[in-house]
């Protein structure tokens, strides 16, 4: 893991005391650094790595909300404070449709819990802190660029995600502010988008209220108690308007059904396809995990139809190691 000390955000882009309603020095302390080391046999290895780094933000006694993938299948969770000091955690919880994580610190975290906020009443144009561990030199001064829908190619759909700029260069689980010190997201991605002909980097951020209707569930049962959605394991893109498969996980049931990279998926259960939002909103509406998926594919001048048993993708990821 990189030591903080080792990169700050450009001064002219680190927030200032003075354009907040709220301590800004202390409500940045209780943004962490998060150091994960996962199995090298665990499902999520392949794609995200043996040991991730990150930040989480103290919402409770001793609860750290983080973003999931930092966390999923962690065996050793670590805490890095602003002083120094290092607490270990416990990955307690994830919800794969939001995306969240929570931890569970093992140790005394001399902090003070920040408090949520509602991402339902901001406004593009609202100036906002994009909040990593190590105080204002490891945060960024930010706005919010735009509220929209965002599909990612893992089976990942929010009606409405955030989106920041300028963006932050350490983005995952970082604590999105809002101008009275409440946390509004967590940071997920860093994406490119063109304005005015040039490119530049935004944050993706989860929305926090996705979190409040399954907190309590994530914290006594470690996901959300309801049926789990149906889950193919295939990685997929849109290109020119076609919904084109570009990755397979290993053991999922696209895997089994032996679909290729390359393959175009025409059809859902009889229904023409060609974006991503509305497979998988057709997926989901199928059923439970488990559900059988009809496709209809096109591979190399081909069209055949196909049935994937879908499945619940937990059952493929190691149980988080209890201390």
């Amino acid at each position: 893991m990189a030591s903080l000390s080792e990169w700050k955000v450009p001064a002219a882009f680190q927030p200032r005391p003075e354009d907040y309603r709220f301590d800004l020095d202390r409500a940045l302390s209780s943004v962490v650094g998060l150091h994960s080391i996962i199995p090298s046999d665990a499902f999520s290895a392949e794609t995200l790595g043996t040991e991730r780094a990150g930040n989480g933000v103290l919402i409770d006694d001793g609860l750290v909300l983080t973003i999931g993938y930092l966390i999923t299948e962690a065996e050793a969770v670590w805490l890095h404070l602003g002083d120094g000091s290092v607490v270990q955690g416990h990955a307690l919880g994830f919800d794969f449709e939001s995306g969240f994580g929570l931890v569970q610190a093992l140790g005394r975290l001399d902090l003070d819990p920040l408090p949520l906020g509602s991402s339902a009443l901001t406004r593009v144009g609202d100036n906002v802190v994009v909040a990593g561990s190590g105080g204002r030199t490891r945060s960024v001064a930010s706005q919010i660029a735009a509220k929209q829908e965002f599909a990612g190619y893992w089976e990942y759909l929010l009606d409405e995600a955030i989106f920041t700029y300028p963006s932050h260069p350490n983005w995952g689980g970082t604590a999105l502010l809002s101008n009275s010190g409440e946390v509004l997201g967590i940071g997920s991605l860093q994406l490119e988008r063109e304005k005015a002909g040039k490119a530049e980097h935004v944050n993706m951020i989860v929305p926090i209220d996705l979190l409040k209707p399954v907190i309590s569930d994530l914290r006594k049962f470690g996901r959300v108690n309801k049926p789990a959605r149906p889950w193919l394991g295939m990685y997929s893109t849109e290109i020119d308007n076609r919904l084109v498969v570009v990755g397979i996980a290993s053991k999922g049931p696209a895997a089994r059904a032996e679909l290729k990279t390359g393959d175009v998926i025409l059809a859902i259960a009889g229904d023409k396809v060609t974006s991503q939002t509305a497979f998988y909103r057709k997926l989901w509406s199928l059923g439970s995990a488990g559900v059988d998926v009809p496709l209809t594919v096109y591979h190399e001048g081909v069209t055949f139809d196909v049935t994937l048993s879908s499945t619940d993708r937990s059952k493929l990821l190691k149980a988080p190691r209890l201390h």
